[in-house]
Formats: C-alpha cells, structure tokens, sequence
C-alpha cells in the first residue's frame, strides 16, 4: 500500500505540464526475482536437460554408447563360455533391436531418469527376448513389508503388472527416495537452467542485430519528440533496422537525432563466463572431463588421451560393471553359475592401464602363471590350454 502511495505522489510531481510524447513519463523499479527451475520430473529433466541442452546430450550418448560398445565375456563359474546362451541372448535381445543398441537404451535411461528397467520374456521355461523399458511409464507396487513385490507399466491408458521376477531395475543411488534412483540431470538441474538461459539471451541478441543497444537522442527543438513524430521513428526502427536481417545496416538520421551506442556492462561480459561455469558443472555430474566436450576454461588434463582415459575409468567402467552385475543376477535362476562380465582388453583407451599392469604381474617372479592370469582377469588353464 505504502508502494503505491509513493507511486502515485511521485506520478504527481513528475507529471508533465504539455503533451509531448503522447505519453506521461513512467518511473520503473526492478529487483532481481525469484529464479524458476525446471520441474524435477521425468518429461521436463528429459525436455531440457537432454532435448534441449545439448551438453547433457553429448553426455549422455558419450557415455551411453561407450558402455554399449564394450564386448561382453559370459564365465561358467571359473570358465569362460564363449558360446553361452546368455551371450546370444545379449546379442539379440529382441527382434526390434540389436544388443549394442538395447544396451545403450538401457544406459540412457539409467543417466537420464536415474532408473532403467528390463522386462524378460520366457519361452519354454528359459528367456528367450529382453526389452529396456521406458522408466516413467512405470510404478513400483509395495508390498507389507515396504519392499517392491511387483511393477506397474502404464501406457495409452491400459496397465500391465509384472511379478517381481519378470522384471530388472537398475537406480542410481538417491537418499531421498526408497524405490526410485536419482539421475544426474537432477543433481545438474540448475546448471541446466543457467546453461539453457544463456543460451536463450544469446539468441535474443542475435534477433537484435547482434550488437548492444543504443539509443536515440533528439537534440532538436525543447528535446522532445511529438506523438506522431514518435510513432513513426519506432516503426522505422523495427521493420528497417531490426532482426538477424538487417544486421550492420546503416541508419539514416534525420531532424536532430544522433545515435548512441550502449556497450557491454561487466555484467553482460561475464555472462558468457557463466555459461561455460554452467556447462562445466553439468559435465562435471555425468562425470565427462569438460576438455572430452569441448568446454573452454578447463586445463585440468595434461592432454586429450589422460582426460578419455579418465573418463574410461571413472565413468563408462563403473557403468558398464553395475549393469553386467544387475543382469547376471537377473539371469542367475536361469543360468546356473552364471558370471557376465566385460572384455576391457579391447578398450583402445585402456591400452595404458593394461600393458602397465601386465608389466608389473609379469615381473612378479613369486607367483604362478595361474595366478598371474588371475591377476589380470583370466581364468584357469584347462587340461593345458
């Protein structure tokens, strides 16, 4: 109320004595309001922070896809099995999909909602096809005890349940949540928000010929322009000189009017420094160096190959072994002695690591050969070989 008052009396004394702009002058306060942040659900993380962000999109499909393209390696107890039913079923989970691109479904899911689910179909007793189902169309049935006894798929309106053994759920760890996992693009929403706000101001200068804005001074006359004389100056400004189209054209002036030009304030300057800080923050919670992203500002690495083989070990590895272990316990009751692993040998980027490794077990005089190949994830030899 007091506001107001004050809005009106300072009306009153700035109120002009004669029609001049067509307009009376208008005294503006700003304060710096209350952020809005993305909602923290499924659809809008997935709008914005992967669909529209596209940080969060390469970081996603980096890591999605490196996981995907890591051979897999089925072991019998101690044995490897190269022929094992589970590798076929891995390579071919379904008829709509490949095994590469099933995995990299599963793990973008994982990065995105936090959670991924596998639904295993038997034939004959055995399973036959796995399908990556997507994570917010489904819901963890409680039973009495607190513990998830069954899920929930809903879609189109019509609702599928699944017994618990039908169905494989990966979560990432999240403390606020008994039954779902909490995804990176959460932990990075903010940065998300920053990142895509900078980007959305970028795009507004652009529309505004790409340039700081000016203004206009009339130095004729009392210094003040008639109402008409003011019409027809903003509709020339906005259909001539206005927009990505007439960028760098020359304005003509007329009639006393002088243009200024307005730089960049330091705020403006160091906006750009916080998109880069945006963007670093979202790398940083998918756990991609920023240098892998092309992110300027960031010489944490000595060099490209120690930052990808970070990534490797830090990132994708982890990954990729959290899901080898889920699915082996998912397939325990139908394989028996059933171990799935990965084939890291055939990682390029582990080649450091692995000849660094093999060097020092090789040197080690004080144990066996068995137990070197243990060393370095190989089994025992068999009848000699």
């Amino acid at each position: 109320m007091k506001d107001c008052i004050m809005l009106s009396r300072l009306r009153q004394i700035f109120a002009p004595e004669q029609k001049r702009s067509g307009a009376a002058p208008v005294i503006a306060w700003t304060s710096a309001g209350r952020p809005v942040w993305t909602p923290r659900n499924y659809a809008a993380l997935a709008a914005e922070g992967f669909a529209a962000n596209p940080i969060g999109y390469r970081a996603v499909r980096m890591i999605a896809e490196a996981a995907a393209a890591i051979p897999w390696l089925a072991y019998a107890g101690d044995v490897e099995a190269t022929d094992h039913p589970a590798l076929k079923l891995l390579a071919r989970p379904n008829p709509g999909q490949p095994g590469r691109e099933f995995v990299e479904m599963l793990a973008g899911f994982l990065l995105v909602a936090g959670n991924a689910y596998v639904e295993k179909v038997a034939i004959d007793g055995g399973p036959r096809e796995l399908y990556a189902l997507r994570p917010d169309r489904m819901k963890a049935i409680a039973s009495l005890n607190g513990w998830p006894e069954a899920f929930e798929y809903s879609v189109n309106g019509q609702s599928v349940r699944f017994p618990r053994d039908r169905i494989l759920h990966l979560k990432l760890f999240n403390p606020l949540n008994d039954y779902y996992g909490m995804a990176p693009l959460e932990a990075a929403q903010r940065a998300i928000d920053t990142h895509n706000a900078a980007a959305a101001w970028n795009k507004a200068m652009l529309d505004n010929s790409a340039r700081p804005s000016g203004a206009l001074v009339y130095g004729g006359g009392d210094g003040h322009l008639t109402t008409d004389q003011f019409e027809r100056l903003k509709r020339e400004l906005e259909t001539s000189y206005q927009g990505a189209g007439n960028a760098g054209r020359p304005m003509v002036l007329e009639g006393g009017l002088d243009w200024k030009q307005m730089g960049y304030s330091p705020t403006e300057m160091q906006f750009i420094e916080a998109k880069n800080a945006a963007a670093r923050e979202i790398a940083l919670a998918f756990g991609v160096p920023p240098m892998l992203l092309g992110i300027p500002g960031d010489n944490t690495f000595a060099n490209y190959a120690e930052a990808n083989r970070t990534f490797w070990r830090q990132t994708v590895v982890p990954l990729a072994t959290r899901m080898a272990e889920a699915i082996t316990s998912f397939l325990a009751a139908d394989f028996e002695d059933l171990r799935l692993a990965h084939d890291l040998d055939q990682v390029e980027a582990l080649a450091h690591d692995r000849d660094a490794l093999w060097a020092r077990v090789g040197a080690a005089t004080f144990l066996t050969e068995d137990e070197k190949r243990a060393a370095v994830g190989y089994g025992k030899k068999v009848n000699g070989e």
